[in-house]
């Protein structure tokens, strides 16, 4: 597998050629399928296209060139597909068991249940992030951590931290064999194997004593089961990042005021009647288990007892929330306890400043986008200024809220170029100096200086020798009310100005 470089365009024979970045509907798709056909390579990947599409030209070259030509799903990224791709080719004719070669591929239970009668011990399908995908029926006595596992579906907590923490897991995913764990008082023994294709770890499959000792051959078995396995997570994986892909993108489309209700309620279990809520979540950046925070927001609206869909955009995600309580009232509360109870988790599991914009209450699905249209507005509230706490709805941070909207429009606004704060800003540019900030604390303090100074952190004295260079630099009068104004909500500019840098 290859990929395609116009700069250095060497194909080798039998190699699957990623055509990145050449629109397939052109003559250069063309140029490049007769390329790989004379360099006889197997296949060519375009990026997504509906194959019917495809120009004569095109097709006429495949026929020509007796290559394969494929089309990248658009859900699918290109760093995705090469590992699976590179797995899939590495699965290819392995043997396997007779028992597992009759489960159809992507049937977890199944294979479960063929690993279970070929090890002979008790079986659990897991993920990267030790959730249960599959385990085995057992007629026999079931220890209390499979039971937890299963009921669970995943692994305690506290049983993960402490495997990562004697380093288990380093050795389940980089030894590339069969890993022993002895019995522990009430635990059996368990065999533990990673399951991977391609140098890509898929997950890993647990066997446990069931009621006796595993067999010798239990070990030799486990590897086989293992590299047969592994078609079968592919499998999964994929089919479960394309479903889960299908419903973000109708979910993201009707939040922004273009999809179908009906479309989503068809794919998920929210209903298209009824209450509905739009929760807009940022994390601070830095904090731990960043990349789980999407699983973490998920877990705590199903521990509250509520259906949503979880939809990362940028800054942040939005959570859809539906089949609120029938009520207005009611349901507003439902949603404002859900935003309080975001807040408080994932700070904790993060270690980092979460805020919550809680959306209006709409009554009925395809009314989401104005949801999340107050949603945004909150939160972006919450980011503007220290103080106002880390929950709010638009109603609770209205001034705050309006205040960004009239910036907002006066951004718009063209403005003199002589103004004192902007000959105030450029003299501060020039000289490293602190002026501006001066100006706005004293502003913001209603004038009164031993408050500004110590919003500062300098002396009152050191404050008034500031304000009397204010005036020399720029000119202003700052007894004069329309000054004062105007020059407060230039500075209001140029702090969100500066903020939207960032």
């Amino acid at each position: 597998m290859t990929v395609w470089d116009a700069l250095d365009p060497e194909v080798l024979p039998g190699q699957v050629l990623l055509a990145v970045g050449v629109d397939p509907r052109s003559s250069a798709a063309a140029d490049v399928i007769r390329l790989a056909g004379h360099a006889r390579a197997v296949a060519v990947v375009f990026g997504p296209d509906l194959p019917g599409r495809a120009r004569p030209v095109v097709r006429s070259a495949a026929a020509d060139s007796g290559v394969a030509v494929l089309f990248r799903t658009a859900w699918v990224a290109w760093a995705q597909l090469v590992g699976v791709l590179r797995a899939g080719l590495t699965t290819v004719g392995c043997p396997a068991d007779p028992e597992i070669a009759r489960v159809t591929l992507g049937d977890l239970e199944g294979l479960a249940d063929a690993v279970a009668a070929l090890v002979g011990g008790a079986v659990t399908i897991e993920d990267l992030q030790s959730r249960v995908l599959a385990y085995s029926s057992t007629d026999d006595e079931v220890d209390d951590m499979r039971r937890r596992t299963i009921l669970g579906r995943r692994v305690p907590d506290s049983v993960v931290t402490a495997m990562r923490e004697t380093g288990f897991f380093r050795l389940l995913w980089g030894s590339g064999d069969v890993v022993h764990r002895p019995a522990e008082e009430a635990l059996p023994e368990r065999l533990a194997v990673a399951v991977t294709a391609g140098g890509e770890a898929l997950g890993s499959i647990w066997v446990a004593a069931a009621g006796r000792q595993l067999p010798e051959t239990a070990a030799d078995d486990l590897r086989a089961a293992a590299r047969a396995a592994a078609p079968h997570l592919l499998h999964h994986r994929s089919r479960r990042a394309g479903q889960l892909q299908v419903v973000q993108e109708t979910a993201r489309a009707l939040l922004e005021g273009l999809g179908s209700a009906e479309a989503l309620a068809a794919r998920t279990s929210l209903p298209v009647e009824g209450r509905c809520a739009v929760l807009a979540v940022h994390a601070a950046r830095g904090g731990r288990d960043e990349d789980r925070v999407p699983d973490l927001v998920a877990m705590q609206c199903a521990a509250h007892g509520h259906e949503a869909v979880v939809v990362a955009v940028a800054g942040g995600l939005l959570v859809l929330v539906g089949g609120l309580a029938a009520d207005a009232e009611p349901a507003a509360a439902q949603v404002a306890r859900l935003g309080e109870a975001l807040a408080g988790k994932l700070s904790g599991i993060l270690a980092a400043r979460v805020c919550v914009g809680v959306g209006e209450v709409a009554a009925h699905l395809q009314q989401a986008a104005e949801s999340r249209r107050t949603a945004d507005l909150a939160l972006r509230a919450l980011l503007s200024r220290d103080g106002l706490g880390t929950v709010a709805r638009v109603g609770e941070v209205a001034e705050t809220v309006a205040m960004l909207r009239i910036v907002d429009t006066l951004r718009e606004v063209p403005l003199p170029p002589e103004l004192p704060v902007t000959r105030l800003a450029a003299y501060d540019v020039v000289h490293g100096g602190a002026l501006i900030d001066t100006l706005r604390a004293y502003l913001d303090h209603f004038s009164d200086v031993p408050a500004a100074s110590r919003a500062l952190g300098i002396h009152p004295n050191t404050f008034r020798y500031r304000i009397r260079r204010v005036r020399e630099v720029c000119g202003m009068e700052l007894d004069d009310p329309e000054a004062r104004l105007l020059a407060h909500v230039q500075l209001r500019l140029m702090s969100h100005d500066n903020a939207d840098d960032r």
